[in-house]
């Protein structure tokens, strides 16, 4: 078996064995792994020298056997190595599939007519051409019929379905990653794990300017319902995530590391300040007060809010859904 394959061959043969093997288990991204790992790179310099070696080794023992049999031996002996495999299966099917009559056979096929000595040869079509046409006339009449008659799926609609589902199974993970939440999808958590943990973020960053109660110090009091720019998640997510008034102290959170999930929890946990009673060195309320938008309910009707006639606040209106009231006895 060694015969049928030169030596140079089965080196090359195994060495690419293993390269492929290599490439498939490796993890190593967009980069071939023998790139991104020199480790793999000597291990596949070291393995093709070895299979190098081999080889002369093998062929060394050979030579030393060779020169050790008789001359009935050696005869015997080249004649296998040199002997020229047949592949008899291979043949016949071959035969098979181009029908043509042997050099020795043509006279049984030389057609009477020939023009300027150049005679012609009846031989048959190759079957392997001729069933191929015939595989060729059947496809064409079933995608003519799935396509152009019942108007089976093509390429720019199974396109379109295949985008269709995978903008769907983006939104699925989008919807349950918490880490890609934003401003505008994030909505308050409730579980206490959460508020736990938002709970140990505000203590750890936000105590030395809020104090540990929310009564505010050199950053504003969180326990009343007043908010310098903007109260309910959706605000509060984007004042941590994106810092405060230019010069007022208030960073941006999210580019000091924390992560998105981190920055809802604590958020999150800034709400639960409201309504809360901080120490008696609270500081005074800043900003206006806040409440959340009018939401207009299936049935068309809308919240409305009611303040008493006596009290000094002026109400002005947004949008249809929004509106600001402010306080004017705190300025």
């Amino acid at each position: 078996m060694r015969n049928l394959i030169p030596s140079w061959a089965r080196v090359l043969l195994i060495f690419f064995l293993i390269f492929i093997g290599i490439e498939y288990f490796v993890e190593s991204g967009d980069r071939p792994a023998f790139m991104e790992e020199p480790l793999i790179m000597l291990f596949l310099v070291l393995v093709l020298f070895i299979l190098i070696a081999i080889e002369g080794i093998v062929a060394a023992i050979e030579r030393i056997l060779f020169t050790g049999l008789d001359e009935a031996g050696k005869e015997r002996y080249l004649k296998e190595k040199n002997k020229t495999p047949e592949f008899k299966k291979l043949k016949s099917i071959y035969e098979k599939l181009v029908d043509s009559k042997p050099v020795e056979a043509e006279a049984e096929i030389i057609l009477d007519h020939n023009y300027d000595g150049i005679k012609e040869l009846d031989n048959n079509l190759p079957p392997w051409w001729l069933y191929g046409f015939y595989a060729s006339i059947v496809f064409a009449a079933i995608y003519m019929l799935k396509y152009h008659v019942f108007n089976g799926e093509n390429q720019i609609m199974e396109y379109e379905r295949k985008y269709a589902e995978a903008q769907v199974e983006i939104d699925k993970f989008n919807a349950t990653a918490k880490d890609r939440v934003d401003a505008e999808t994030v909505v308050l958590l409730t579980e206490t794990s959460d508020l736990s943990a938002g709970k140990e973020i505000f203590n750890k960053n936000c105590v030395a300017c809020h104090r540990i109660d929310g009564g505010g110090g050199i950053g504003p009091n969180l326990t009343d319902k007043h908010w310098i720019l903007g109260g309910g998640i959706k605000n509060v997510f984007k004042t941590i995530s994106k810092g405060g008034r230019p010069g007022q102290g208030m960073e941006s959170w999210s580019r000091k590391g924390l992560k998105a999930s981190q920055i809802a929890q604590v958020a999150s946990y800034v709400l639960t300040f409201q309504g809360t009673t901080p120490g008696p060195d609270a500081k005074e309320p800043e900003g206006e007060i806040w409440i959340a938008p009018l939401l207009e309910s299936e049935t068309g009707t809308k919240t409305e809010v009611k303040i008493d006639a006596d009290t000094n606040i002026e109400i002005e209106k947004v949008s249809d859904s929004v509106i600001k009231i402010t306080d004017e006895t705190k300025e």
